[in-house]
């Protein structure tokens, strides 16, 4: 399975283009690594999470076909992970050569979002709209994926995904804080090769967040990960979703997670699990 990272920032993106603090302004310096888009991951290019402002620049810079995706899963509404107007430039008479409509899962808030904003003579053609419950399994063209519950915004029911895909395991844990006890206890017994984990935040010292993880949050998420044997032989935990109000740099993250085997994502990382 390919995973390849498209964006690795937070609502913001990193710098943020209005701020003057000093993460953002090293970031513009330093370039590089340190410049971050909105979070988003695409795995084996047909299987995408999320959809947010940058995905015209994530699809040019990271030369990614859009055309080839035939799911899109979304885990909540907020402006950074759901676009749904920019869809638009998958109807009829914008796209051409398209034979099949794109599969598209999230929760209520998401499918009315998508049926008020995108033209009704557009549904079965080019969209086709599946509302999604936590715990519940769910066949994907290209998946398995069961929606988990996150700790994020207490206003709408926010989703992680388990994802099944060619004999491997995805828990994809952003955004959100340390798991809701439903989660946790759906994970139970359930195996994980590769863990995609919201890392917001830098130190607070708080092991257990609210809404975002922090570095505590993730190591204690490892420690229960270990403790419950979650993690499969050479299973690996990546962080993703930094904002610059955390004060760390990409080499800041680095550092603090290198000494426990956690990698920090970056826009453009790809790996073959």
């Amino acid at each position: 399975m390919k995973v390849h990272f498209l964006g690795t920032a937070a609502a913001e993106g990193f710098p943020n283009p209005f701020c003057l603090c000093e993460p953002c302004q090293k970031a513009r310096k330093l370039g590089g690594r340190n410049i971050r888009s909105r979070t988003s991951v695409i795995f084996d290019d047909v299987l995408k999470v999320d959809f947010p402002p940058d995905f015209f620049y994530h699809a040019v810079y990271h030369g990614i076909d859009l055309s080839l995706v035939k799911d899109l899963l979304f885990t909540h509404t907020h402006y950074d992970h759901f676009q749904p107007g920019d869809l638009f430039n998958r109807i009829e008479d914008f796209a051409h050569g398209i034979d099949q409509p794109l599969q598209i899962y999230g929760n209520d808030l998401a499918m009315q979002g998508l049926i008020q904003t995108l033209p009704a003579s557009q549904k079965d053609k080019r969209f086709s709209y599946h509302r999604v419950l936590p715990f519940k399994e769910t066949e994907t063209q290209t998946a398995k994926i069961t929606p988990l519950l996150a700790d994020h915004d207490q206003m709408e029911t926010c989703l992680l995904y388990y994802i099944e895909k060619d004999g491997k395991k995805v828990l994809y844990g952003n955004d959100t804080g340390w798991f809701p006890e439903e989660t946790w206890e759906w994970l139970k017994g359930k195996k994980i090769d590769l863990a995609i984990l919201d890392c917001t935040g830098s130190f607070n010292g708080t092991k257990r967040s609210r809404n975002h993880m922090c570095i505590e949050t993730i190591l204690e998420v490892q420690n229960t990960f270990e403790q419950e044997e979650m993690l499969e032989d050479n299973g690996q935990i990546i962080v993703t979703h930094f904002s610059h109000n955390s004060g760390f740099l990409h080499d800041d993250f680095v550092k603090a997670f290198t000494p426990y085997g956690i990698q920090v994502a970056y826009d453009g990382l790809m790996l073959h699990l």
